[in-house]
């Protein structure tokens, strides 16, 4: 399953910058970053509940926004871009 997981961390003080890159850290190990604060995710139900986990106690959801948006899929035929395209493709095979 496609997801868009955006969030918006209070910075104002030193705790909040860090929770910031512990949010941002979060995401990354489950997808891609398209915007600063904006991940495209392919993930399953066990990984999409370990992210949720991750973010819950990561952020302080007092002061932050955090959102998960489900896609629909085919991604391709509901995603229109400008400007900068994407690093690599989720689906396209990584070579290291």
């Amino acid at each position: 399953m496609e997801f868009l997981v955006a969030y918006d961390v209070s910075t104002e003080t030193a705790a909040g910058r860090k929770r910031l890159r512990r949010v941002a850290e979060a995401c990354e190990g489950f997808g891609q970053r398209v915007q600063k604060s904006v991940f495209e995710c392919s993930l399953n139900e066990v990984q999409l509940e370990q992210l949720k986990h991750r973010l819950r106690s990561e952020a302080d959801l007092v002061q932050d926004s955090l959102r998960i948006y489900r896609l629909r899929e085919p991604r391709q035929r509901y995603l229109y871009t400008m400007g900068r395209q994407m690093v690599h493709d989720l689906h396209d095979p990584l070579v290291v």
